[in-house]
């Protein structure tokens, strides 16, 4: 079993390449990790304030988190499991450190539009194009392009 990387910003556009992903790997079903990147604080009173790390789920759109079960039941035959993650840093040495603990195989390229959500949002690129392992280039699918925001995923999946 493989696990992919696939940066996030809880956007449809970043799920939409994942059931294309998946088919490339059949019959070897995935883990899929969405990740979000964040700088942590250099900030000894935010670094004391541990449960800040949770505060960041909550901006997460109810939306996404339907969507991603949804692929989980409609691809169960590609997909093991999805799962929705923060990585806290900025160097290197501890991405790869994350990407070694997560036993991630290889990293799907963000989608053209990604944004950085947060003030401590890091651009995932930088770190991805040095770390090292497999790089897995992603073609965007036109007329899909609507973000998880906007409303309900059938109208999204209708257009």
């Amino acid at each position: 079993m493989k696990t992919l990387l696939v940066p996030t910003d809880f956007t449809y556009q970043s799920l939409q390449s994942i059931p294309t992903i998946a088919q490339q790997y059949y019959p070897q079903k995935l883990n899929i990790v969405l990740v979000h990147m964040l700088k942590i604080t250099d900030s000894i009173s935010e670094l004391l304030m541990l449960s800040r790390r949770s505060a960041e789920y909550r901006h997460i759109p109810d939306n996404f988190y339907i969507r991603c079960r949804e692929l989980e039941k409609d691809y169960s035959h590609l997909i093991n499991k999805i799962s929705i993650d923060f990585f806290y840093g900025s160097t290197l040495a501890v991405f790869n450190n994350y990407l070694d603990g997560h036993q991630i195989d290889g990293i799907v390229t963000p989608h053209d539009n990604y944004q950085l959500l947060f003030k401590n949002s890091i651009d995932p690129q930088i770190l991805i194009t040095r770390c090292g392992k497999r790089i897995i280039p992603v073609t965007e699918t036109a007329g899909l392009m609507t973000d998880v925001f906007a409303g309900d995923p059938e109208l999204i999946e209708q257009q």
